[in-house]
């Protein structure tokens, strides 16, 4: 089988594990070379993944012949500038979500990888890439659930891990960027239709520290799309049971659910509480499958010189819902989206 010789821009904890991926599970790749600020992190994790090429650099390493494709899991500021630098060196690119901080930088981002119409781009919406949810667009749009009226969408991280979301919620960027941009995704994947209209809602029900980034520790939001289809997105940040992402598509003929109850196994538990199940206590491994299948088709993408979605306008446009969605929640007013 061909590989695609591709290098990785950011080993953090995500990054990590999607080089733990290219070098391991994704049989289309063939990882040789890792780009961080952090030369000790990359040597490490070089070392690790039995790796030979190490970079601080990313120009350094998007200048290196072998490299023919790629991966972006830097800081979301930094997505554009990276995407210049590895176009630009001819690479085909990989760029975890979201696109950019702002709808302007990713219209800029659209701009550069339009010049390069002879490179792949593929942007990192893995939630595309899971099965339940590649079975569930499927079974719509074969239309054995009728036209779609509504999707309820929750995406909701575990109490458990409260410590670190209150650090990051200076630079999370806010729930409704930093969570729900996923279900903006989806439902404009599923839906084909763009949001009109948006109303955002919540608070800080008990984590105050939210209040102080203009943000809330649970918050939701109605839309209205252009064919009139309605969604209701809700964000939480302290589930008390784990990471609970669900997805519920109502439509005329029939409804459909994918991830009601967010078990990491099939295993029942009957003891003195009760029947019950253990749930994720992570995304990482909820995804763990999608992760994987979704580099496998961008690696496919670029050997067989197909195009690969999500594009960058997919990016734009889930980028621009969610400041909408912010704006919503901050005025406490309905806004329609222009």
């Amino acid at each position: 089988m061909k590989q695609l010789k591709i290098g990785i821009i950011g080993v953090g904890r995500l990054g990590h594990y999607h080089a733990a991926n290219l070098a391991f599970k994704v049989p289309e790749a063939d990882l040789v070379a890792i780009c961080d600020a952090n030369q000790e992190a990359a040597n490490k994790i070089a070392q690790e993944l039995d790796v030979a090429k190490v970079y601080s650099d990313p120009e350094e390493m998007c200048a290196d012949p072998e490299i023919e494709a790629v991966a972006i899991v830097t800081n979301t500021a930094s997505h554009v500038e990276m995407i210049r630098i590895a176009m630009e060196a001819g690479k085909h690119v990989f760029c975890e979500k979201p696109l950019a901080e702002t709808v302007e930088k990713c219209q800029e981002a659209e701009g550069i990888i339009a010049a390069h119409p002879n490179l792949t781009f593929m942007l990192g919406f893995m939630r595309r890439f899971d099965n339940s949810y590649q079975i569930a667009k499927r079974k719509v749009d074969a239309g054995e659930i009728g036209n779609i009226v509504m999707m309820r969408c929750y995406s909701m991280d575990p109490r458990a891990t409260i410590e670190g979301t209150i650090e990051y919620g200076p630079r999370s960027g806010g729930n409704f960027i930093d969570m729900n941009i996923h279900d903006y995704d989806l439902i404009r994947w599923f839906v084909g239709s763009e949001p009109k209209k948006i109303w955002s809602i919540g608070g800080c029900y008990e984590f105050k520290e939210f209040a102080e980034w203009d943000d809330g520790d649970n918050v939701a939001s109605m839309i209205q799309c252009e064919n009139d289809v309605m969604a209701f997105v809700m964000a939480g940040r302290a589930a008390a049971h784990g990471s609970h992402v669900e997805t519920e598509i109502i439509g005329t003929k029939g409804m459909l659910r994918v991830a009601p109850v967010p078990a990491d196994s099939m295993v029942q538990i009957y003891d003195e509480h009760g029947v019950r199940q253990e749930c994720y206590q992570d995304f990482l491994p909820r995804w763990r499958d999608a992760y994987i299948n979704m580099m496998s088709v961008f690696c496919r993408h670029v050997l067989d010189g197909t195009k690969a979605s999500p594009t960058a306008l997919d990016g734009t446009m889930t980028t621009r819902i969610a400041f909408a969605a912010t704006e919503s929640f901050q005025k406490n007013e309905l806004l329609n989206l222009d």
